[in-house]
């Protein structure tokens, strides 16, 4: 037989473009249209529905950016279409190639109820099915004129990212307003054809299978009447019927489709944006879940359902119904799709709390999993917590995104710094939007890595970002490939089947140890330091805010403020989402984040100062009072504790041989040369050498930083091939104030100035960095440098409940690929018997390089902390203006001492005068052992809880005194519940005794009489 693939192949196009997909609608006609431009922002739907609306035809611009419009619709069904199903087609000007990124609209009733979303794959509202004649038809469309951000040339700057900055310029015209009939025989010929040309596809051309669904299209467009499409749809159908009811084998890979639509909570919109997007969304899903019996929708972020309750009730009441069905699922138990990078111990854990809490209290709904298909990397001390919340697996595809490396599983257990081990699948699909085309599908089944030992995967399904979700169109080819013989099997299923079902065919997947690192978006790690700043400060003042004010309420008697705590907790968490966070979000988010976090921080210092003058007593004729809210003694005050401060020697400045000066205390010697460097840094007590031989350390590099693509998001590694040492001096002077050393430098580069503060404290193997920066420069990276004499094949980044190894050289290309890196407070090196340790105030990115000196063989490990970028995409003024950070370099340091300098720099000392010292609710007799969290109970009962982990990682016995009258312990999970599968701890002689694994995390409930 001659060969004509090509030629039907072709044929099939042509047809189903020009002559079937429109006759799906083939008679319509225009509706009465008018429109309300709302001022200002989105204003209540009673509003809009009321709005002095004024008409407007069909191809007339309408939309400035950020701005809503309000359209009302209206007609009559006509008499001839009595009887069939009607529909209005309300295109607002999309572009079908960007769901999600565009306009996009919410269909009311005139009695302000919601029917259904309006995207650019989903345009259509059902009128009438079926239709009634002479039946008066009017509909209002609530709709968002977002400009596009990420447009067909992507990456390039815009100042539509700022409703401050985007003018009033209309984004959009007036696609297409009608009343139509709607064919649903042609749209199920439609649907077959797609399927069926798409598995072909995908079909070896030497198979059989191929060419007989060739065959069948064939024979199916020649019963296709092309001047009667309509007319012939059935007869094309019955063409196709036999190849479509052909089943799959037993072995055919299994794919469980769970509807799905990926709603950043803040992107390239901003976080009143997305409180829409999630409307219009969930107002599309269940509609169709009442349309579609076998559909199963899951929506991830607590903070997206508690939006919808908050502002759109009425849109809330249709899903929690749903929910209550079982068919609309909380996935994930987490308040926001977080980062899990940069986010500190107890914020990580307060997203499992809240997230899991809300779900819970809402829906009576638990999760056991965790949800994150676009996270950006996931950091090693996860899996515990995962396991600590009550939840057992994990689901991201994000790591497939990764440029060097392929990740070897797709189905593996995840091993966690201190060896909990979660389930964790990567759908194969390599996409947490799904479309069930063809391609995806086939691309699942031969992509999926467990071959021959397991056969489920799972495939998110639906348009994502305000794209509106799972599709008919969607449901429609799933259910043809139920069971198709060249394709695998797709059924709905919720994650909890998924993974149950998965879990249970593959008892001993592989296990993969340690992070996962994502080979992309690292600089993520560093863009928007006002962002990150706002984040690390706001997570070390609610420690300080539980602390004292549990401290106070068990001392005084004084109110807990649980309800304020609670909401804070859940903006901070909010603003952990990994796209604001991380810095990639539009100006308008990063400018608000600005704005929230400062208003954080007063509230909070507002709780932390009423608790400790609480604590303090009369001040008149008293004491002054250090408040150490650090896990470990401080100044001779004990952590938890107020106290006189505790003497600690002379620090001293001299000038030095050559230029610059010399700071010293009793413990070290550090050298600053006439370029204001440090090239020397010693410590006294092991006469020990910290900065390399001819080298200089907080020495200030400046690289290009133009990424391929994804400015905010990526540094790639060719930035490197170029940099300038930032070596000029405008000013170095010495800087005493009786207590401690210092010099002030200041240097002036490009458009930009740097100030820095190098200082001294009596007592401690430490030098302080204060680095004020103004900054003015674009498309550059700033780090600063330092170059250390240790010979180390590893190094500590201090994560979630501990700290990640990870190798200073680059042996293999997984090595090489984390160039850059996260850490939390700290970085660590050290040989045996003597380590360095670098620790920061805010600062997340750094990279670690190794060199061998030729002068002494010796090795140069030099650690560089990234401080500021200036990408324009998607905010053209990212990082533009002044920035403070705070580092230190502590010489002689254990991994102990980095733990506990990262703690100091992080949380600085209060003063107050009191009449008299406070005593710590709790002590523990272990440095090891870090209490992370003291609060009272969230259930309000006034129970105290102490969350505490070990953070050398190594095995620690310890001792958790307490100082009030505590009657019982309980060792709980992150939702304070008792652990009913574990040994509950003793309470003897109001103490509790621990033995922990390296890293264990624990959590105790402390009952009060």
């Amino acid at each position: 037989m001659h060969d004509d693939r090509s030629l039907v192949e072709a044929r099939l196009k042509r047809v189903l473009d020009e002559r079937i997909r429109p006759a799906v609608y083939p008679e319509s006609i225009p509706l009465d249209v008018a429109v309300w431009n709302a001022p200002g922002e989105p204003v209540p739907v009673a509003e809009g529905l009321a709005g002095p609306a004024e008409p407007v035809a069909v191809g007339d611009r309408w939309g400035a950016p950020w701005g809503t419009s309000w359209f009302r619709v209206s007609g009559t069904v006509p008499e001839k279409w009595a009887g069939r199903t009607v529909e209005a087609i309300l295109d607002l000007g999309f572009d079908e190639n960007m769901p999600g990124f565009q306009c996009e609209g919410l269909v009311y009733r005139p009695d302000g109820s919601p029917v259904k979303g309006l995207n650019p794959r989903n345009q259509w509202v059902r009128v009438a099915a079926p239709a009634a004649g002479g039946e008066e038809v009017l509909l209002h469309v609530e709709a968002a004129s977002n400009p596009v951000i990420l447009d067909y040339h992507p990456f390039l700057p815009t100042r539509l990212g700022d409703k401050e900055t985007a003018g009033s310029e209309p984004q959009y015209r007036l696609a297409r307003m009608d009343l139509a009939v709607f064919d649903e025989t042609v749209w199920q010929l439609v649907l077959d054809l797609e399927v069926l040309g798409e598995l072909m596809a995908e079909l070896p051309v030497d198979g059989a299978r191929r060419w007989e669904i060739l065959r069948a299209i064939s024979r199916a467009l020649d019963a296709v009447d092309l001047q009667d499409v309509n007319g012939s749809a059935a007869a094309a159908r019955a063409q196709l019927a036999e190849v479509l009811a052909t089943p799959a084998p037993s072995t055919a890979h299994r794919i469980s489709a769970v509807g799905h639509a990926h709603i950043d909570s803040a992107w390239l919109w901003p976080l009143r944006e997305t409180v829409r997007k999630v409307a219009r969304t969930t107002a599309n899903m269940t509609a169709l879940l009442e349309d579609e019996p076998e559909f199963v929708f899951a929506m991830s972020q607590a903070q997206q359902f508690a939006w919808i309750k908050e502002h759109r009730p009425e849109v809330y009441a249709k899903v929690k119904k749903a929910v209550a069905e079982g068919r609309f699922v909380p996935a994930g138990g987490m308040w926001v799709e977080s980062d899990t990078n940069m986010p500190g111990s107890e914020a990580m854990a307060r997203q499992f709390v809240h997230g899991k809490r809300f779900f819970l209290d809402e829906f009576g709904i638990e999760n056991d999993e965790a949800w994150l298909p676009d996270t950006f990397g996931f950091a090693a001390g996860l899996p515990q917590i995962i396991k600590a919340a009550g939840s057992k697996w994990l689901l991201t595809q994000k790591i497939s995104w990764s440029k060097i490396n392929k990740f070897p599983h797709h189905t593996f257990r995840w091993e966690g710094i201190d060896g909990t081990r979660i389930f964790t699948h990567f759908p194969p699909v390599d996409s947490y939007n799904c479309s069930m085309t063809g391609e995806q599908i086939a691309h699942a089944a031969r992509n999926f890595k467990e071959k021959g030992v397991a056969r489920h995967s799972l495939a998110p399904t639906g348009w994502g970002d305000g794209g509106g979700g799972t599709t008919r169109e969607m449901i429609a080819k799933a259910a043809r490939m139920r069971s198709l013989e060249g394709s695998a099997t797709v059924a709905w299923e919720t994650p909890g089947d998924f993974f149950a079902k998965a879990e249970a065919e593959y008892p001993n997947p592989p296990v993969w140890v340690g992070e996962l690192y994502l080979e992309l978006h690292r600089a993520t790690l560093t863009s928007q330091a006002k962002t990150k700043q706002g984040n690390r400060r706001s997570e070390h003042l609610l420690r300080e805010a539980e602390l004292w004010a549990a401290t106070a309420a068990v001392r005084t008697g004084s109110a807990y403020p649980y309800e304020q705590l609670d909401r804070i907790w859940k903006t901070v968490l909010l603003h952990q989402f990994h796209d604001i966070l991380p810095g990639s979000s539009i100006a308008w988010v990063h400018r608000e984040a600005e704005k929230t976090y400062a208003a954080l921080a007063e509230e909070l210092n507002g709780v932390i100062d009423a608790a400790q003058r609480a604590l303090a007593g009369d001040a008149t004729g008293g004491t002054a009072l250090l408040f150490n809210s650090a896990p470990h003694t401080r100044g001779g005050v004990a952590a938890g504790a107020a106290g006189p401060e505790a003497g600690a020697g002379t620090a001293r400045l001299q000038p030095r041989d050559g230029g610059g000066y010399v700071l010293s205390n009793d413990l070290l010697k550090v050298e600053i040369d006439a370029r204001g460097l440090v090239v020397s840094a010693y410590d006294l007590g092991a006469e020990r050498e910290t900065v390399a031989p001819g080298e200089a350390a907080n020495l200030l590099q400046i690289h290009p930083d133009f990424p391929n693509q994804w400015d905010a998001w990526d540094v790639d590694e060719f930035y490197r091939n170029t940099v300038t040492d930032l070596t000029d001096l405008d000013e170095l002077v010495p800087v005493e104030d009786g207590h401690t050393a210092g010099v002030r430098v200041v240097r002036s580069f490009g458009s930009s100035k740097v100030i820095q503060s190098l200082t001294l404290t009596p007592g401690v193997k430490r030098l302080d960095i204060d680095t004020e920066v103004d900054w003015h420069e674009t498309e550059k990276f700033l780090k600063a440098a330092f170059p250390l004499d240790v010979h180390a094949e590893r190094y500590a980044s201090e994560t979630q409940f501990g700290h990640v190894y990870r190798a200073t050289h680059t042996n293999t290309s997984w090595e090489a690929a984390k160039f850059e890196a996260c850490n939390h407070r700290f970085v660590h090196l050290e040989e045996p018997g003597w380590g360095v340790a670098l620790v920061n105030d805010s600062t997340y990115g750094h990279d670690v390089t190794r060199t061998v000196r030729e002068s002494d063989a010796g090795t140069t490990t030099t650690v560089r902390v990234s401080l500021l970028r200036a990408p324009r995409f998607p905010d053209p003024e990212t990082d533009q203006g002044v920035h403070r950070f705070r580092h230190a370099l502590a010489p002689g340091a254990t991994i102990g001492d980095a733990v506990r300098e990262g703690y100091r720099v992080n949380l600085p000392e209060r003063r107050l005068t009191g009449s008299g010292a406070v005593a710590p609710l709790v002590t523990v007799d272990n440095d090891a052992v870090v209490v992370s969290a003291l609060k009272l109970a969230d259930d309000e009962s006034g129970d105290l809880v102490v969350r505490l982990y070990e953070s050398a990682g190594g095995r620690a016995r310890v001792r958790i005194g307490t100082d009030f009258d505590a009657t019982a312990v309980a060792a709980t999970d992150l939702l304070e519940r008792p652990l009913t599968d574990t040994e509950q701890p003793e309470l003897a002689d109001g103490a509790v005794r621990l033995s922990l694994r390296p890293f264990e995390l624990v959590t105790l409930r402390l009952t009060r009489r």
